[in-house]
């Protein structure tokens, strides 16, 4: 009898045979935590504000507990302060699209938090609705560039197998921030007399996070080498690089990642000579693998995942408490909870999910256990409404689904951590090509913005007009379609070199997501050097980077002229569409 394939080893951790053990080192680990902590800004905006529009002296200040005034009109007025920061970080998102690139990651992130304690400032000392609108505009303005700055870093910097896990701490200090807001403002109303250090107190507290994440960049972080290299700094790129992974200049892993990047540059610059922000616009919307990649997956990702009613649960988390009867300092309570619950969801799945099951496999139980528990919570508001009223009477049977459906609150914002907070970040960052990657990773932190800024402004008004339980109908039906979604758009891309994604996406469409992973294995350097490898077996390291960027710039010229010929293309893509047909 043949003999049974002994069973894989069950583990719950990547596992990285293909890198030396000195790149996962303490200088690597204090960069990707300055950078990663970034996250934090958007998320105690959220936390914060949350908890402040519940405060009644902030009612009070800019005009939330005017008795006189419809509904409808304090619903439009407390949408209008929650999503200020959403229409600054639009702006935000673009103007991180140029300093990131002309400026650097580092430098960039050092600006956005001089700009975030201005930001903080115009609100604490508001007297009226209008200067905090500003100072939550102008908060914007830096959060809008976290968004952008945070993954590019991360993504550059990250050793392959573990870009996942990297970017998911920028992610998860999202609701590391959360955690700080929900519970400085449960903190302050049980501890501080009711008056403006309430509010204050908590909102001031994003300027020492800002200042904590400055002063951190000026000693720990190191500039990204893949910058540094596209700006044309190689000597302080190649220094960096060493220093990032605790290798010497001539080690094979060293010499094998600046040959990929080095490469991938090479390439790009043959190509992008004379490159104008017309012909980016061009290449995100009629190049098609580049098509691809903008729209179906950077675009979609932010759309769906922003009408899925994660960030309106976090925002408006004490307005759903209160709709399924909880009162008084107890809403505060339970939103610290949810902070906690979303904190933990959100590092379990960067380290434990992300890189191990894949983004997939994590998006997939990510959007399942969300679209049910949403489900639920909306069936509750439907079969109990009298658990909305304030006045409302539950029987035992009625108060044991609301606490199901306080439950339900938890373990969506476990879902939302475990799918869509995972990936909304990582995807656009790691599967631009190098030329197109800051350009459009902004352009899509804005969609993001944008959406957030529409759901947070929508949700008070569709909560009045379809009822409650209808919004979070609509948010389970947007779930449905992000799960066909994942499975047929969207490619494993684990552990791949971001210089490797390029053969991926130039499948054919209908390939791409269920087989591209398969159909076309990674073949960079970097992931095929065996850690004991010396480099006495190699040849001088100026000689391979000479002869590499030399042979990337040949085949982009010989591309680029080959390009002219239409017919040939033409047949070329018929030729790959066939041979795709085939191995499908």
């Amino acid at each position: 009898m043949p003999m049974a394939k002994p069973a894989a080893k069950f583990r719950w951790r990547v596992v990285d045979e293909h890198s030396p053990k000195e790149i996962y080192n303490y200088t690597l680990f204090l960069s990707v935590f300055v950078f990663g902590v970034l996250g934090a800004a958007r998320g105690m905006d959220e936390g914060t504000i949350a908890g402040s529009i519940y405060q009644p002296s902030f009612k009070q200040r800019f005009g939330l507990a005017d008795k006189t005034k419809s509904a409808s009109w304090l619903a439009n007025r407390k949408s209008n302060i929650t999503s200020m920061v959403q229409i600054g970080s639009v702006a935000g998102s673009l103007i991180a699209s140029y300093l990131v690139d002309k400026i650097g990651r580092k430098r960039s992130l050092q600006s956005l938090c001089i700009i975030w304690v201005v930001g903080v400032i115009i609100q604490i000392t508001s007297k009226d609705v209008g200067q905090l609108y500003a100072g939550r505009f102008i908060e914007g303005l830096a959060v809008g560039q976290t968004t952008t700055v945070g993954p590019s870093y991360l993504s550059e910097v990250a050793p392959p197998a573990y870009r996942g896990m990297f970017n998911c701490i920028f992610s998860g200090a999202v609701y590391f921030g959360i955690f700080i807001g929900y519970f400085a403002n449960y903190g302050t109303a049980l501890h501080i007399p009711l008056g403006e250090k309430q509010w204050i107190i908590p909102t001031s507290m994003k300027i020492v996070m800002a200042g904590l994440i400055f002063i951190m960049s000026l000693t720990w972080c190191i500039e990204s080498p893949r910058w540094l290299l596209k700006v044309g700094k190689q000597e302080k790129a190649i220094q960096n690089l060493c220093k990032l992974r605790h290798l010497e200049v001539d080690h094979p892993y060293i010499i094998s990642e600046l040959s990929d990047i080095q490469t991938a540059i090479a390439q790009e610059k043959a190509a992008v000579e004379h490159y104008t922000f017309a012909m980016k616009w061009r290449d995100l919307l009629f190049v098609r693998s580049v098509r691809y990649r903008f729209l179906i997956i950077g675009c979609l990702s932010q759309i769906l995942g922003q009408w899925s009613g994660a960030n309106a649960v976090t925002i408006y988390a004490t307005s759903l408490f209160q709709t399924v009867g909880i009162k008084g300092i107890d809403v505060l309570k339970m939103t610290a909870i949810l902070g906690v619950v979303k904190l933990v969801g959100a590092y379990f799945a960067a380290f434990f999910l992300i890189d191990f099951l894949g983004r997939r496999r994590s998006l997939y139980l990510g959007i399942i256990l969300q679209a049910v528990c949403l489900l639920y919570y909306a069936i509750f508001l439907t079969i109990v409404p009298a658990a909305e009223l304030a006045k409302g009477s539950l029987t035992k049977s009625q108060h044991r689904a609301s606490q199901g459906a306080i439950a339900a609150i938890y373990l969506s914002g476990v879902g939302w951590t475990m799918g869509f907070n995972s990936v909304q970040y990582l995807l656009g960052a790691e599967v631009m090509p190098l030329k197109l990657r800051s350009f459009a990773q902004s352009i899509i932190m804005v969609l993001h913005f944008a959406n957030q800024y529409g759901n947070s402004k929508a949700l008070p008004n569709m909560m009045i007009a379809m009822k409650s339980y209808g919004a979070f109908y609509f948010f389970v039906a947007v779930l449905c379609v992000a799960l066909f979604w994942c499975w047929f758009f969207i490619p494993e891309v684990s552990g791949r070199s971001l210089e490797s994604m390029e053969e991926v996406f130039n499948l054919p469409w209908y390939l791409v997501g269920r087989k591209g992973a398969i159909m076309c294995p990674d073949l960079s350097q970097v992931n095929h050097i065996a850690p004991q490898v010396t480099h006495q077996t190699l040849e001088k390291v100026e000689e391979i980077y000479i002869e590499n960027v030399a042979a990337a710039e040949e085949a982009a010229q010989n591309a680029s002229a080959s390009d002219d010929d239409d017919d040939d293309e033409e047949k070329k893509e018929q030729e790959q569409r066939q041979n795709a047909g085939n191995l499908a």
